[in-house]
């Protein structure tokens, strides 16, 4: 397999082509486009012409897709299911957490009106002018 991928990647580009991309991990461009339909996470744009662009952040993606199946001896699905464990434990929000944050912005929402209605006038008019609290 010759020299290291990671010595390859030049750190001053922003796209890449699939051929490039191919020639960084050194397997066959048919192999990344297979990957494309396994893992849904990976999609890179296309171009006008329909060329496949990766960036740096899909670069670096499929280095670990490579890196997983090929060293670690991960399957597609096995792949797929740690990619996946790994999205929804950064990107998931329990309801428990929304609903105490909307009940806290609500708390503070009403202190702010309380506060503006016992030192002056309200803020709120009838003639659509000033600003506005409300949630």
């Amino acid at each position: 397999m010759g020299a290291s991928p990671q010595k390859k990647i030049s750190t001053d580009r922003l796209f890449y082509k699939i051929g490039e991309i191919s020639s960084i991990l050194e397997v066959e461009p048919h192999v990344l486009r297979y990957w494309e339909t396994e893992f849904p996470f990976l999609k890179p744009r296309k171009n006008n012409t329909g060329q496949r662009i990766y960036t740096r952040k899909d670069l670096e993606l499929v280095l670990q897709i490579k890196n997983l199946l090929y060293k670690e001896k991960y399957t597609i699905a096995g792949v797929r299911k740690k990619f996946g464990d790994n999205k929804l434990k950064k990107n998931s929000v329990s309801m428990e957490t929304i609903q105490g944050v909307k009940k806290r912005l609500k708390e503070i929402l009403d202190t702010l009106n309380r506060d503006l209605s016992s030192e002056k006038p309200p803020m709120i008019s009838d003639n659509n002018e000033g600003p506005r609290l409300f949630l």
